[in-house]
């Protein structure tokens, strides 16, 4: 037994950095299986420089405004980014609860699932050339940028007037949203030791654990009033509040430039000649490519219980063919055309980063499996009120922040997260969504329910902080913006994947439920069960034991246990990907300097 604890103690490891120029050293670590190959490059982290020279000038500027400000001023901006949070989940869990009201206004509520399918793609690819802009241009400037795209998304949606619009919409907002989480969390990786990471993570998450009281009054407010407003609101409020943290960000920026501790570069390129270079280093025709093939290949699956012929439809046929050329052609592009490639491909060849973002991947896919329609699922099955449905959809939130700090405490003391994800997060989480198969259907109560999401929320709050840092631990400062980037494109695309798998199971499924469950007299009025099928109000606006109702929620329940089954599925992936990784002791590795916490 206590060869067995030595084996899961986290032992040192040399970061992985992808330099072209030097070869990469294959060494042999005692691990948590056995011996573990490693490879290992020069560690650009030097205790002697205060500017890693090499580094890229958005790095070098994070690096001396480490220098040039005090811890005071640290503390000051965790408790910006706190509030920023706070804003957000506030924002986040509104847009969630309206999405289908909206939808349903538009007599179009089987798409909740596809209006966010195209947001979230682009929101996580667009976190790779985010990744060089910061690395590039500053931090400050990639968060202006966030800012000015969430505020657009917050004008569109206010002011939409069908589906469409309100997609592209979510496109902007999720694009400006993400990025600024993902700044904000860049930003805490540029001010906290290895080691505490986790714990300061877990700290900027916190403030789910608020929101989700306050959350369900507030939507109910506004969709007393009108769920424009809301958007409108948040149109105003986002850039008010943001523009605090912007002014802190540049002033230190400035005073190190002013001090002489930025090294200064003059690129010598003309205007076309920048946007030649920016168009190659950004990989704009990769990112073109992956995203369209992705959009092409997946929306079918959302939308081809509209079409006619079904499957058979020549659009459906064509979206499908030619999504899947286009991701052929992205990756004959990457290995043999691109320049410079939108993918770091050397670092995914280290087998902790890449575990930690398939890990990634599939916590989202599985959760926007379930998740999808478990909100209408709860009005109309469990009978809850708006304010009771977001409680019981806001417990993941609550909970996975709430056991993060857990997890990133006992990171801090011990340095491993491997063991921590083995013993602890991956069987807690499989329990939980595996008795949702049995749960989540008519007649159960919904205390049932809760429980499945208290396990679910407690073991993915070890396993997102355990994910990121084991990203952050295989490499150095230089390239943690681009490894948390590309866990970030990889949970987006995980989650789009998920939307749709969802979406065509719910569009497979629900109606022909329907048909089935629904009395005579009601199926007798197909323009009712059209209005039935695409419109939440019209199922809820049905008694409780009437036998309409029954038929609604006995189909809502057939397709709720399909969900519940494929995610519990989907989990069986997620073993592997933490099976991969290094066990690294993170209290061994310095990456920073200056004012870190």
């Amino acid at each position: 037994m206590s060869s067995f604890f030595s084996k899961l103690k986290p032992k040192p490891v040399d970061p992985v950095v992808p330099v072209q120029v030097n070869p990469v050293v294959a060494e042999n670590e005692k691990g948590m299986f056995g011996r573990q190959p490693s490879v290992t490059a020069h560690d650009t982290d030097s205790d002697d420089e205060i500017v890693d020279k090499d580094a890229q000038a958005g790095v070098q500027k994070a690096e001396v405004m480490n220098q040039v400000w005090g811890k005071k001023t640290v503390f000051m901006i965790y408790g910006m980014i706190w509030c920023l949070y706070f804003l957000d989940a506030l924002e986040n869990s509104m847009t969630g609860v309206m999405t289908p009201y909206v939808t349903s206004e538009f007599q179009l509520h089987g798409l909740t699932a596809a209006t966010g399918i195209m947001a979230s793609l682009i929101g996580g690819i667009f976190r790779l050339p985010l990744a060089k802009i910061i690395d590039i241009w500053g931090r400050p400037q990639g968060y202006a940028l966030m800012v000015a795209c969430m505020t657009i998304g917050m004008i569109m949606m206010a002011a939409c007037n069908n589906v469409q619009t309100y997609a592209a919409a979510e496109v902007f907002n999720q694009l400006g949203g993400n990025g600024r989480s993902y700044i904000l969390g860049i930003l805490v990786a540029d001010t906290s030791s290895l080691k505490s990471r986790g714990f300061f993570f877990a700290l900027i998450a916190s403030p789910y654990i608020i929101t989700v009281w306050c959350a369900g009054p507030f939507a109910q407010t506004f969709l007393n009033i009108n769920w424009r407003w809301a958007f409108g609101s948040f149109a105003i409020i986002t850039p008010v509040t943001s523009l605090p943290l912007f002014f802190v960000l540049i002033y230190h920026q400035r005073k190190a430039e002013r001090l002489g501790l930025i090294p200064k570069r003059n690129s010598g390129r003309t205007l076309m000649q920048s946007i030649k270079y920016y168009t190659i280093e950004y990989d704009l025709a990769g990112l073109l490519l992956l995203c369209g093939g992705l959009a092409l290949f997946l929306l079918p699956f959302n939308l081809y219980t509209r079409q006619s012929d079904g499957w058979r439809s020549s659009m459906i046929i064509c979206m499908i063919v030619f999504g899947g050329l286009l991701l052929i052609a992205f990756g004959l592009y990457e290995a043999y055309v691109a320049p410079v490639t939108c993918v770091p491909w050397v670092l995914l060849k280290n087998r902790t980063i890449l575990g930690a973002n398939i890990l990634a991947a599939v916590l989202f896919l599985e959760f926007y499996i379930w998740n999808s329609f478990f909100y209408s699922f709860l009005q109309v099955v469990a009978n809850l009120t708006v304010t009771q449905s977001i409680y019981v959809t806001n417990i993941y939130s609550i909970g996975s922040c709430f056991w993060s700090f857990v997890a990133g405490i006992i990171l801090y003391k011990t340095g491993g997260f491997k063991w921590q994800s083995l013993l602890f997060g991956l069987p807690v989480t499989t329990l939980g969504v595996g008795l949702m198969i049995y749960f989540r259907q008519p007649g159960v109560d919904v205390g049932w329910m809760i429980l499945c999401q208290i396990l679910i929320a407690f073991g993915g709050g070890t396993l997102v902080i355990c994910e990121q840092v084991a990203g952050m631990a295989a490499t150095t400062h230089q390239y943690v913006a681009i490894v948390l980037a590309v866990q970030g494109m990889s949970s987006q695309i995980g989650g789009a994947i998920g939307q749709t798998v969802a979406s065509a199971i719910w569009q497979g499924n629900f109606q022909e439920r329907l048909l089935r469950y629904l009395p005579e007299e009601t199926l007798a009025n197909s323009t009712l069960v059209a209005e039935i099928y695409g419109d939440l109000t019209t199922q809820l606006s049905f008694e409780v034991g009437t036998p309409t109702r029954d038929g609604i929620t006995q189909a809502y329940g057939e397709a709720q246990r399909l969900m519940a089954a494929a995610a519990t599925g989907v989990l069986a992936l997620a073993w592997l990907a933490v099976f991969m990784w290094r066990n690294i002791d993170t209290r061994e590795r310095k990456q920073i300097k200056g004012a870190v916490l």
